[in-house]
């Protein structure tokens, strides 16, 4: 018997990997500019930005 497989795309994948996906990807600084919200502009962190989107 075979497992369940999710169809959903983000299935396993949680808010802080996509956060430090974001910040590989652009920056803190770009993300800033792109998002204005203070957790990505003033002290930027991992911790401060999941505090805040959750």
């Amino acid at each position: 018997m075979t497992g369940h497989i999710s169809k959903d795309p983000l299935h396993g994948v949680t808010l802080e990997m996509q956060v430090n996906a974001l910040v590989a990807k652009y920056g803190w600084t770009k993300l800033g500019q792109l998002i204005k919200i203070n957790c990505f502009r003033s002290d930027p962190s991992v911790k401060s930005s999941l505090k805040f989107l959750r």
